[in-house]
């Protein structure tokens, strides 16, 4: 089965192939041409998610999905959600916006927080969309070397470890955009497989 996933950023696309395994022919954005910045203006992730996926389509004509995905932190009223990317401003890098948070939870006791991803799949005509959440903490200061984004600051619950902290596999299983891809993978091979009935 041959499907675009609608994304630029190769630490998301390393960890998806690596969930998706060998059953599926991923190709990415260079790959089918799609060299423009693809704007993600809506104030929800389930909103961007749609923007990205319904581009590919529209514009390239492949099956596809896309993934936004936002921090939400319980002290923070649930910010920085849908902005955090860009949370210490447009052209923010990943340790920016740690850096920025950090300082944001300086004082709170409570440091509980969640990693949720939202993704947009349209197959066949359809459009679905699959959600994945991973609860933790902020932690009061960066470890590991591994992931991205706010990966060195994140505990999930019950681990002692970060996501920075963790190999692909394991972060794979539990985080957020993790269980989201479990969920699609388990529909996708339910397509092929009554395809193949037919």
């Amino acid at each position: 089965m041959k499907l675009v996933f609608a994304t630029n950023n190769k630490h998301k696309l390393e960890e998806v192939k690596n969930l998706l395994g060998d059953s599926f022919n991923l190709m990415t954005l260079n790959e089918i041409g799609c060299h423009e910045d693809i704007e993600e203006t809506a104030t929800t992730l389930e909103g961007n998610a749609k923007i990205k996926s319904d581009h590919v389509k529209l514009h390239y004509g492949y099956d596809c999905f896309a993934d936004d995905t936002g921090l939400e932190v319980e002290a923070l009223n649930g910010e920085p959600g849908v902005y955090s990317a860009r949370y210490a401003g447009e052209n923010a890098t990943f340790d920016d916006n740690v850096q920025k948070m950090l300082k944001a939870m300086s004082g709170f006791k409570n440091r509980k927080a969640r990693f949720r991803t939202v993704i947009s799949l349209i197959l066949n005509g359809e459009q679905l969309f699959f959600e994945g959440i991973c609860d933790g903490h902020i932690e009061a200061s960066c470890s590991g070397e591994k992931g991205f984004g706010y990966d060195p600051i994140f505990k999930p619950l019950g681990f002692d470890k970060t996501f920075a902290e963790m190999d692909i596999e394991t972060k794979g299983r539990i985080s957020h955009r993790g269980l989201a891809v479990q969920k699609l993978v388990a529909y996708l091979t339910k397509q092929v497989q009554t395809s193949r009935l037919k």
